[in-house]
């Protein structure tokens, strides 16, 4: 009982009949049957109660205020003639004594009707999200993600781990990102950076003799928004384990996380450990993807020798996959508007036929691969009755389109996909180097603090021209939950020399590693341990947990696709005396 009332909204029951109450709430809706009967709905966090008016007093009452406003209402609980089995307190109602308007809805519209707020315009829930949020299903989110943390944190406990919290305000440092930056008023032309992440103060934490870290970390990157991207800011579970390798991280993880998504998650099933351990390069090989989701039993094989020549334009000179796809059933229409999907994702066509169920090659580039029929059909291992989607380019281009096929396809073949589970599976083996896209250089693939394989020797060997860079891999791995990818981690590189020689690589000398990461650097000089972490999405992890296509749904407040807060006017101007006190002088894109 509080002081406010005596039960909540979700709490009378029929043992409550005869007693004296007082609930509080939002009125949600009100029904006039006629004369001085209506019956009102009162709602607050925890559900709904049923008030019942039936004098002219409280008829007056309550007609005087509008939808949304907060009421306290006492009275008595009786029995209902007509029951709502659906509602958990629907077989009783509250007979009201007195009613008292605490908080005043002045508007006789609403942006947007309360339990129907998710049909809205997103902007509209936006800047009204403190509405949206009244919305039972939209609050269920944050509500699941509040448990979801808690369970986190109490696993992470468990094995041992310390919670630390890290700076805030830090340097900036190149770590794949755009940083977002804060002036420093004391320091004129100097700026701190909010983390992308707490890469460096973790790794720091290993070297100061902490053996296991973690925290539900908040990180900054002036990124653009994704389904599965929220711009600005989100927050990963953030760890850290010395004299580590990744087999046990994945230990961990595979620990912590199949029993929570397993309670908590819309569906029931998680995988078990160990989860599956995929090679980066068979990844792109058999998934297209470098984020396969398991629960597609759909793969791609390589075509090359037996199409490549097969007369078709496309195929000549270049890398040809093929996905095939039994008991196929899909219209021409249907597979027109794949091949479409397939070409917006990817920029790239896709190409099909078919065996139909007589056994001949019909659709698509069907005379094409006619002539060479039984060849196909015995190295494809092909049944009647079975598609074949086809993919062509450079190799990374062939497998990325592929990929993006077979996470298509199972919308005209939902046979070929259990939905309801949770399949993990690590990605290992990642290159550790890349030619940039916009450089033309070779630049790091993923995290630059990571271990190549072959540790200083493989990197003296690209350094002399014995090996090409691009085939040194690292100890890096992802995790990927459904086609997601949750979170990149690896064993570190504690090494000052082994770190100098890798930076060299990439045109980055001694001098260069010590100005941009001076504490890592110094601190290392001084024995650093080896250590190995990962940082799961909790947004994303969240986002799957409810079933959700996109990570607005489980953010208490956040960001439109352009990083705007609709709701709080940000990004805003600020007066010309804040930005004299910051010495900063703006220059507006027109004048440059």
């Amino acid at each position: 009982m509080m002081q406010s009332r005596t039960h909540t909204c979700n709490e009378l029951r029929m043992e409550h009949v005869g007693q004296q109450v007082k609930i509080v709430g939002w009125m949600e809706n009100i029904r006039e049957v006629g004369g001085n009967l209506a019956f009102v709905i009162l709602r607050d966090f925890y559900g709904t109660t049923q008030v019942v008016i039936e004098t002219e007093d409280m008829m007056k009452r309550v007609k005087s205020v509008n939808k949304e406003s907060t009421l306290s209402v006492e009275g008595v609980v009786r029995e209902r003639d007509s029951k709502n089995p659906k509602l958990p307190t629907g077989d009783i109602e509250v007979v009201p004594s007195q009613i008292e308007v605490l908080g005043r809805c002045r508007y006789n519209e609403l942006p947007f009707p309360i339990n129907r707020s998710r049909e809205a315009d997103e902007a509209a829930r936006l800047k009204y999200r403190y509405l949206d949020l009244r919305n039972p299903e939209v609050k269920a989110n944050i509500i699941l993600r509040c448990q979801v943390v808690a369970a986190l944190r109490q696993a992470m406990t468990e094995h041992g781990f310390l919670e630390i919290t890290t700076p805030i305000l830090t340097a900036s440092s190149p770590e794949g990102a755009r940083d977002y930056l804060v002036p420093a008023r004391n320091h004129p032309g100097k700026f701190y950076a909010l983390p992308q992440a707490p890469q460096q103060f973790k790794q720091l934490l290993m070297a100061s003799g902490f053996d296991r870290y973690f925290q539900i970390a908040p990180c900054f990157r002036d990124e653009d928004a994704r389904a599965d991207r929220s711009p600005g800011e989100f927050y990963q579970l953030d760890m850290e384990m010395a004299f580590a390798s990744q087999e046990d991280v994945f230990a961990v993880l595979e620990d912590v996380l199949p029993p929570i998504f397993a309670k908590y998650g819309k569906y029931g099933v998680a995988s078990s450990a160990p989860f599956r351990r995929i090679p980066f390069s068979d990844a792109m090989e058999t998934y297209g993807s470098d984020k396969p989701d398991l629960r597609i039993d759909l793969t791609a094989v390589d075509a090359t020798a037996l199409l490549g020549g097969c007369g078709f334009g496309p195929f000549e000179g270049n890398v040809v996959k093929a996905v095939p796809v039994t008991d196929f059933t899909a219209t021409r229409k249907q597979i027109d508007k794949l091949c479409a999907d397939v070409e917006v994702q990817t920029g790239n066509k896709c190409y099909w036929f078919r065996l139909d169920e007589k056994g001949e090659i019909v659709g698509g580039i069907a005379k094409f691969v006619q002539p060479i029929r039984d060849q196909v059909i015995s190295a494809l291992g092909l049944k009647p009755n079975t598609f074949v989607g086809l993919t062509a380019g450079k190799t990374l281009a062939a497998q990325k389109t592929a990929g993006a096929l077979i996470k298509l396809l199972p919308t005209l073949a939902p046979h070929h996909m259990d939905q309801a589970r949770y399949e993990f599976c690590w990605i290992t083996d990642f290159p550790m180097y890349e030619i940039g896209e916009e450089s033309g250089q070779l630049e790091f693939c993923h995290n630059p603090f990571s271990m190549p394989k072959g540790q200083l020797e493989v990197l003296l060997r690209a350094e002399r021209g014995e090996i090409d860079p691009l085939t040194i891999t690292a100890d890096q791995y992802d995790l990927v939950c459904n086609g997601v990818e949750l979170s990149s981690g690896a064993v570190r590189n504690h090494d000052p020399e082994i770190m100098i020689k890798a930076f060299e690589l990439v045109r980055l000398g001694e001098d260069d590693v010590k100005a941009k990461f001076p504490a890592m650097y110094n601190a290392f000089c001084y024995g650093a341990p080896p250590h190995a972490g990962i940082a799961p999405g909790v947004d994303r992890m969240v986002m799957l947990l409810a079933g959700e296509d996109s990570i607005r749904e489980i953010i208490p407040f956040p960001m439109n696709k352009n990083a705007q807060d609709l709701m709080m006017g940000a990004p805003s101007e600020v007066s010309q005396k804040q930005l004299d006190e910051l010495h900063i002088a703006l220059v507006r894109p027109e004048e440059i």
